[in-house]
């Protein structure tokens, strides 16, 4: 949900992003870069008004393009520009704009050199793709071999990039983003963020509807959730340097209301303010993963430099690794079943002892879709937690969806343990 009330004088440039090739419409390949573009575009003070996917028939594809040009100022494409008969883009945007093709001598070099830097032959197919239409500016391809195409015509512009996400990303970084900002007056955006835990989004909205009912007009209020988590975005537009204090003075207001709530301020995943937590304090980390499988320590190893604080884990799935290894006594799995408080300590304190660290968390349930009884239904989670001042356990019931279950069930151990660090105070 988004609060619209930028003030209506801004001039922001519509912008609107279409993906192109049929493995997008086939499932076959995820699209990522047009998330990727339009966070980049907003970021540079340009709206995403529309995104489109379209395969690879010329006709279909023109017909996208050219309504796309009608409507508004700006119009991104990233795919078909490979050396293949099926990559029409370059076909499809000189019939748009009624040009032919020039070779481009720094394309070509460009491409020569990439080509002997991999002892490679640049056969004519390759060469190919160093011919652009004659109204288009080229633009670099630092990563790979086709180049990207601007077009500038009544008061449009028209960006094509390859498809490949780590070349178009440069392209974007390196030339499309920095040309806009050239050759239009945008204004300026800063976005500010937090992370909220354990309140679902309706009621986050219900609680802040006083505090965004009141933000400057220039503010705007996002609430993107997740699973488990409900990022809240403030975001400022035509920003100017005495905006700085106060969006801090409004997100100080904002971390006030839902403080029982607060996981994190800033761009940071949970994951990452726990590693930051844990890293100015000189602590570690270690994990006894059941019902998770490893998903914990995966997202924990994501972070640049979580070796320095996290030691490792153990995936004690079977009853007898949660004995062998973590030390869990036998007589108390048979007893209280995997599932259950005594376990779910036993494991967090084995792998604490086992690898000497200043924290642990362990995790054991019923992921689902089966194994549930009535007393423990799928869904059905303990999170144990041991650090310096003892161990504590608590159950949850997050539903019938494994991968939601794997998912709660992690971000819930790191809300347990950024909770447990704050509340010791140790620096």
């Amino acid at each position: 949900m988004i609060t619209e009330n930028i003030l209506p004088h801004l001039c922001i440039m519509n912008a609107e992003i279409i993906t192109i090739g049929d493995e997008l419409l086939i499932g076959q390949v995820v699209d990522t870069n047009s998330a990727w573009m339009a966070q980049r575009l907003n970021e540079a003070g340009v709206r995403v008004v529309r995104k489109q996917t379209v395969g690879d028939v010329p006709e279909q594809m023109a017909e996208v393009i050219k309504a796309a040009l009608n409507r508004s100022d700006i119009v991104l494409l990233t795919g078909g520009l490979g050396p293949t008969k099926d990559d029409k883009t370059r076909d499809v945007l000189c019939a748009i704009y009624d040009c032919g093709l020039v070779v481009d001598g720094q394309t070509l070099a460009r491409m020569e050199a990439y080509f002997t830097a991999r002892n490679r032959v640049l056969i004519d197919t390759n060469r190919d793709q160093a011919n652009v239409p004659d109204k288009c500016t080229p633009i670099p391809n630092h990563h790979g071999t086709a180049p990207g195409m601007w077009f500038d015509e009544n008061g449009k512009i028209l960006v094509s990039m390859p498809g490949v996400p780590y070349e178009m990303k440069a392209m974007m970084d390196e030339f499309v983003i920095p040309r806009l900002r050239n050759q239009f007056a945008l204004p300026e955006v800063v976005h500010q963020n937090l992370i909220t835990m354990g309140i679902p989004e309706s009621h986050l909205s219900d609680l802040l509807s006083k505090w965004e009912s009141e933000l400057p007009a220039r503010y705007r209020l996002a609430y993107l959730p997740a699973p488990g988590i409900v990022r809240l975005r403030l975001s400022c537009y035509d920003a100017g340097m005495h905006d700085a204090s106060a969006m801090t003075e409004l997100m100080d207001g904002l971390a006030t209301l839902v403080q029982p709530y607060l996981f994190s301020r800033g761009d940071s995943t949970p994951e990452q303010a726990i590693g930051e937590m844990l890293r100015i304090r000189n602590q570690t980390l270690s994990v006894a993963e059941s019902c998770t499988g490893g998903y914990v320590s995966h997202l924990i190893t994501t972070v640049p430099g979580s070796s320095i604080w996290y030691l490792g884990s153990s995936v004690s799935y079977d009853n007898e690794v949660k004995s062998t290894f973590l030390g869990v006594d036998a007589n108390i799995i048979s007893t209280k079943g995997a599932v259950s408080e005594e376990v779910a300590r036993a494991m967090a304190e084995g792998i604490r002892t086992k690898l000497k660290t200043t924290w642990s968390i362990a995790t054991t349930g019923v992921a689902g879709p089966g194994g549930g009884t009535p007393e423990k239904p799928v869904g059905t989670v303990w999170i144990a937690l041991s650090g310096p001042f003892g161990t504590h356990a608590k159950m949850f019931r997050f539903g019938d969806n494994r991968l939601r279950n794997i998912q709660m069930t992690t971000l819930m151990s790191l809300k347990m343990l950024r909770d447990a660090i704050t509340e010791s105070g140790s620096l």
